[in-house]
């Protein structure tokens, strides 16, 4: 998924690219969200999600969707990225999934 819109800021138009940036999966649990914290949190830590929480416009967002293949949970994290770092991020770790 990704998408675009025109922000205004500091009086000049700019590009937002809205685009998911990780996915993984949790088994079935009664309790998904506590079981996801863990892969999160590592994402968090890691390179690029240092610079996607340093660079994102607004805090990235998780969203859970029930997976229905395994009877468990797909989770992706969005974030939305200004044109210049859309691109950085693009170049470094390929494009959005």
């Amino acid at each position: 998924m990704m998408s675009y819109r025109v922000k205004i800021i500091n009086d000049q138009a700019i590009t937002i690219h809205k685009l998911v940036v990780h996915r993984f999966s949790v088994g079935d649990a009664e309790d998904p969200d506590l079981y996801a914290a863990q892969p999160l949190l590592d994402w968090q830590n890691s390179e690029q999600g240092k610079w996607i929480m340093e660079h994102a416009v607004d805090q990235p967002e998780y969203h859970r969707h029930l997976d229905h293949n395994t009877y468990g949970y797909q989770y992706a994290i969005t974030a939305e990225l200004t044109g210049k770092d859309y691109t950085f991020y693009t170049l470094k770790w390929g494009s959005h999934r």
